[in-house]
């Protein structure tokens, strides 16, 4: 009958490893296995026995084992069998392996590596070199470890990152409502003219802004502006930003001054940016800059007064389907004290209409690198000129995207005024 396997003890007064390594010695010679485990003990090692490799497997199966000294040629299953074996077992460790042979060959050597032996020993055993090899065994079991402990806390570590992320997420889709909220009607009609906008940040919220405000009962004011950088500081200052120009609190608007009469009336464009500038620079205390376009309309008789900050030259496409393109370009708000801007006009005739765009659109790039610009705009518009509204600012979107193969890396923001004629006074 196979002998039951023997846990031989550390011997007494013997010092043990510092992680206290087993070391499980299997050979069918009694002999042979109380010589390697009284070497083993002496070092300081916690040893299991086993008589065969079936005897062995059992025991592997039932509690880790460290390191094995296996025979090779044994009754049975063969040292090379229980080492495919042990490697088959399910373990949270690895653990490390050595073939013990009377005789090495090349063939041998390649058969047991295959088999996933880590190292051999010819028998008889020399414990100068056993104890060599089981400190290199040592080496690679205390790194494995080492890089087991470094995957739990890697996995610790992403897992918390990924909850943040959730959390962050969820809060950022919630901010991308609130900030697209800030565009309460993206359509309103004033008698004889129309505004439709548009507003598509390239993640979850952006740093692009447009809108409108009634000046007084015959002019309205249109903004787009697009801050530096993208994502949540952006995004933060567009809000700050729409509460300077908010249409529906005309005394919190910095852009509307109360005269003597009682009824509002606009700062003029040019000194609405410096004022901008001011607040910026002063006030707000941030490293973000911004790019404006501002025009001041006159419902009546089409003339339109604008500053342009950095941002696009306004476009003015005519009733006939030509276009043009307005200003000088400008300082951005925020950048430079003391920054002055220039005043300039148009007037729009009926069936006119005035686009405020961001850099967004014109600075679409297609799989060259090649940039939309203002020509290719120029095409995009012409070939929408029919369409009007929402519409239109749809249509332009998708001629947009089309263009970048659908990679659209900057928010795009936009502002259409269709001027249909005068709007009858009231007042």
């Amino acid at each position: 009958m196979p002998e039951a396997p023997i846990n031989v003890p550390v011997q007494p007064g013997a010092q043990p490893t510092p992680r206290g390594r087993r070391v499980l010695v299997v050979d069918d010679s009694r002999m042979q296995r109380r010589i390697l485990a009284s070497q083993l003990a002496r070092a300081g090692y916690e040893v299991l026995e086993a008589e065969t490799g079936e005897q062995a497997l059992l025991l592997c199966a039932a509690e880790p084992v460290d390191l094995v000294l296996s025979d090779w040629v044994m009754p049975g299953m063969s040292g090379l069998d229980f080492c495919r074996a042990y490697r088959a077992l399910p373990r949270d460790d690895y653990g490390y392996f050595v073939l013990l042979t009377s005789k090495i060959e090349k063939g041998e050597v390649a058969r047991g590596l295959a088999s996933g032996a880590n190292d051999f020993l010819t028998k008889p055993v020399n414990g100068d070199e056993l104890r060599a090899r089981l400190a290199a065994g040592e080496r690679i079991l205390h790194m494995q470890s080492e890089l087991k402990a470094k995957n739990r806390l890697l996995s610790s570590t992403l897992a918390e990152l990924q909850r943040v992320y959730d959390s962050v997420d969820r809060d950022l889709c919630e901010a991308r409502k609130l900030q697209q909220s800030l565009l309460k009607d993206r359509y309103r009609c004033f008698g004889g003219a129309e505004v439709s906008l548009m507003l598509r940040p390239s993640g979850h919220v952006g740093g692009d802004l447009v809108g409108y405000f009634p000046i007084n009962s015959r002019r309205v004011g249109l903004f787009g502006i697009d801050v530096s950088g993208h994502g949540i500081t952006s995004a933060l200052m567009t809000a700050r930003l729409a509460g300077f120009l908010s249409g529906s609190s005309p005394e919190q608007n910095i852009a509307l001054v109360l005269t003597d009469l009682g009824i509002y009336d606009a700062r003029p464009p040019h000194e609405l940016a410096a004022y901008l500038n001011v607040l910026v620079l002063e006030e707000m205390q941030t490293d973000n800059y911004f790019t404006l376009v501002y025009a001041d309309v006159d419902l009546i008789t089409g003339k339109v007064d604008l500053v342009q900050a950095g941002h696009p030259h306004p476009a003015v496409q005519r009733a006939d389907g030509s276009i043009e393109y307005l200003g000088q370009g400008g300082l951005p708000v925020g950048l430079i004290e003391g920054a002055e801007y220039e005043l300039f006009s148009t007037t729009l005739l009926p069936g006119d209409r005035l686009f405020l765009m961001s850099d967004g659109v014109t600075e679409a790039a297609d799989a060259r690198g090649a940039l939309l610009g203002e020509i290719g705009l120029r095409e995009v518009m012409a070939r929408n000129a029919k369409l009007r509204g929402q519409v239109f600012l749809e249509s332009v979107m998708w001629d947009v995207s089309e263009f970048a193969d659908g990679d659209l890396t900057d928010d795009i923001s936009a502002v259409l005024f269709e001027f249909n004629g005068a709007k009858e006074n009231d007042g």
